[in-house]
């Protein structure tokens, strides 16, 4: 028999997926380099762009997990698609460097609004109703959904841009932060008791109070730090390397018009990832360092192998790096005890994107004197050591 709290977990969950698919379901993903090189823009223009991008988001990471942890998660989601889509307005009203950079901040900025608020409003609210248990496999089956919104704006953006242009896919893309955010503005959120909300207390004292108690919070429990530590240490290397994948691909010698088919070999992988995390809840923590390892071995393997055979190992690679990113997840919302959840779930977020941009750095430098092959081969090395620690420590099955 179904209960209604059984209902109102489907109906949560329904509007996560609802939320993910939209929020992914950016037709100018595929192009938007291509509008800044018809724009004028030189490679390095380009890559100033994406450093703007990624320092934006480190920039407001924890601020803003502390701010949806003083006012509110769920307006916090909901500003997040607002702001990316204020980017994309800007870049197709006056497309220029100053527009494109100006673009990139809201955008950098809505990814870090909406980070950490987002997993810390999925997780109280499932808990409130009693399926705190669900977490990995709602979070997993998102993952998945958001997955599937890039497939289809990689399938769209062709036809879409052949019809109207640039002008057109960006509309579309726009359209589709608006439907993310009013989709987001359906999902329920129940303060805690205590909690400071607008009226009550002063937001810039209750936003100092819940970044004080965050960091305060990763800081002195130990077993919240280990698992804040563990979710850049298996987010981060893989997350970069997906940026170099079409490089990978061509190296193997296939032609361009093939290079998409062995990405979405990649993207099958990471999608049955999201898929998987729930029955891989049951790994121990020795199972957890087994799955790295193997993700390790296929990840070496595959691109060692320089052929476009590889890349069915390196989508099994992904398909466990994803797992193993959902459960690093899940084990730090579980071990988090204090009313920042945000706060905390943005540190480690911070902390990913920080790892990144050294993984892009490390790529560059081991790449230019070797080639992409290589550097995959010597991404995979953290994640053999990762699982080489979490193998060896003593026994602690707790998720």
């Amino acid at each position: 028999m179904t209960t209604i709290s059984d209902r109102r977990v489907r109906r949560l969950a329904g509007t996560l997926y609802a939320y993910a698919f939209l929020s992914d379901l950016i037709l100018l993903y595929p192009l938007y380099a291509l509008l800044f090189s018809d724009t004028g823009l030189s490679v390095g223009q380009i890559s100033s762009l994406f450093v703007i991008w990624s320092v934006t988001g480190i920039l407001l990471e924890v601020p803003s997990g502390a701010l949806a942890d003083a006012v509110s998660r769920r307006l916090l989601v909901v500003l997040a698609p607002l702001f990316a889509g204020a980017g994309f307005a800007l870049w197709l009203l006056a497309p220029s460097y100053p527009a494109f950079a100006l673009g990139f901040v809201c955008w950098g900025a809505g990814g870090a609004l909406g980070s950490g608020a987002l997993e810390a409003l999925v997780f109280t609210e499932l808990d409130r109703l009693g399926a705190a248990g669900r977490y990995a496999r709602t979070m997993g089956r998102a993952r998945s959904a958001g997955v599937l919104g890039v497939l289809a704006s990689i399938v769209l953006a062709g036809p879409v841009f052949a019809a109207g242009g640039y002008p057109a896919v960006g509309a579309a893309s726009l359209l589709a932060t608006l439907l993310a955010a009013a989709v987001a503005a359906s999902l329920p959120e129940h303060r805690q008791a205590g909690a400071p909300t607008v009226g009550e207390e002063d937001v810039d004292t209750g936003w100092l109070a819940s970044l004080r108690a965050g960091v305060a919070e990763a800081r002195a429990d130990r077993r919240v730090r280990a698992a804040l530590l563990l979710v850049p240490a298996v987010t981060a290397v893989w997350g970069a390397l997906e940026e170099y994948t079409p490089l990978l691909a061509r190296d193997t010698g296939v032609a361009e018009s093939t290079v998409p088919l062995l990405l979405l070999l990649g993207w099958a992988g990471v999608t049955l990832g999201g898929l998987l995390a729930a029955p891989a809840e049951r790994l121990t923590t020795r199972g957890y360092a087994g799955l790295l390892a193997f993700a390790a071995v296929a990840l070496a393997t595959g691109a060692g192998f320089r052929h476009p055979a590889g890349f069915a190992l390196l989508s099994a690679a992904f398909c466990a790096f994803q797992v193993a990113t959902v459960l690093a997840d899940a084990r730090l919302q579980a071990r988090i005890a204090g009313p920042s959840r945000a706060t905390v779930t943005s540190v480690a977020g911070m902390a990913t994107d920080l790892t990144v941009i050294a993984v892009f750095g490390g790529y560059a430098l081991v790449a230019g004197f070797a080639d992409n092959a290589v550097a995959f081969v010597v991404a995979a090395v953290p994640y053999a050591l990762v699982a080489i620690w979490l193998g060896t420590r003593p026994v602690d099955d707790a998720r």
